[in-house]
């Protein structure tokens, strides 16, 4: 696939824009700067397939009722130290953020808490849910199907039966530790910008109905208009889990706890559902109710700091911690502006135009 030179686009602006798309698809002001912020945050972090290359898909959820603008997360049930919200099919980046501050409240009186989060949109980064809990100095792990939305084979397999199911943990250490990824090798996100000319997959991502392995994005959205919306279900192929049957097997995981148990159900089988949906099940644990917390992360950060003095194979380089790339990253998009696939930026701009946005040159 050939490659393009990215447009860099300021956060503020990048934000401003992907604000004004959705006051305008009929989003109150408060909810489309909150998308906007979720959406630009994934791009600051570096995880451009959860950013705003989604906005134009967004777009086409709404108006086509499968997301709802407005929607809040409702408590059907409350047991203290556990609770199950449902999101009623609302923004994910509303129902997320109140199902965490609901997690992080009982954890703080609690010790613990456990929060199921059902019929959710898409929620988008979870390490954005993670981060939240940091703030408050918990610790929080969280499991996250999508309901209806088959991505991923299984090991051993070439036809779908998972979706991307990420799976993500935060400490709040100094700097905090937030460990977030797809069970799949690649988050779909990932095939989305590829598609659009960004960075090339993987030579095995993706898996041909025979069985050949693919690093092509028509094997998962079949054809498509180089400029336009992208469709999972025109294409033959699937995603490969990550792992090979460790990641295969976390899929399932996260499909059981977040799907089935959450009461939202799982990726399949699948049926003619009006919508899908995000279903999340979340750990929050306060460490001052354990013991020292003082002392608990002393040992964590000695022992992280330990683990980064390990030697490098490439000479020069580093060994990281998870969450620092992406701290990193942020502080550098802050400065510079986010990089955007031309094709992505153009697609934005194209969905802004079609709800009379007017987009800065």
């Amino acid at each position: 696939m050939a490659s393009y030179t990215p447009v860099l686009i300021g956060a503020e602006t990048l934000s401003a824009v992907v604000g004004d798309i959705f006051r305008a698809n009929g989003c109150d002001p408060a909810e489309a700067d909150r998308i906007a912020h979720h959406l630009l945050g994934a791009n600051l972090a570096g995880h451009d397939s959860h950013g705003v290359a989604r906005v134009p898909r967004y777009v086409e959820w709404q108006q086509a009722g499968y997301v709802i603008a407005g929607q809040q997360a409702e408590v059907v049930t409350d047991g203290g130290a556990f609770a199950v919200l449902d999101g009623h099919f609302g923004f994910g980046q509303t129902v997320a953020p109140q199902a965490a501050a609901l997690g992080i409240e009982r954890a703080q009186q609690h010790g613990t808490a456990i929060i199921a989060l059902r019929n959710a949109g898409h929620v988008g980064r979870i390490g954005a849910y993670a981060e939240q809990a940091i703030e408050a100095g918990l610790i929080s792990i969280h499991f996250v199907n999508v309901a209806g939305s088959v991505l991923v084979a299984p090991f051993g397999g070439t036809e779908r039966r998972f979706s991307t199911n990420p799976f993500c943990v935060g400490v709040p250490t100094s700097p905090p530790v937030v460990l977030d990824f797809a069970t799949s090798l690649v988050a779909e996100g990932k095939v989305l910008v590829a598609s659009n000319g960004g960075k090339a997959l993987p030579h095995d991502a993706l898996v041909e109905p025979d069985g050949t392995l693919s690093s092509d994005p028509h094997t998962l959205y079949g054809d498509y208009d180089q400029i336009g919306p992208r469709n999972s279900s025109n294409g033959l192929g699937a995603i490969r889990a990550f792992g090979e049957h460790k990641g295969s097997g976390l899929a399932l995981v996260c499909d059981l706890l977040a799907g089935a148990f959450t009461g939202g159900g799982s990726s399949g089988p699948v049926t003619k559902r009006a919508r899908i949906a995000n279903g999340m099940l979340s750990i929050y644990i306060s460490p001052k109710h354990f013991g020292s917390p003082a002392e608990f992360l002393k040992t964590a950060e000695d022992y992280v700091a330990w683990v980064r003095t390990c030697k490098p194979i490439v000479p020069g380089g580093e060994v990281l911690a998870p969450g620092e790339p992406e701290a990193r990253l942020k502080a550098e998009r802050l400065a510079k502006g986010v990089p955007l696939q031309p094709d992505t930026w153009a697609s934005i701009v194209a969905c802004a135009r079609s709800l009379g946005v007017t987009v800065p040159n």
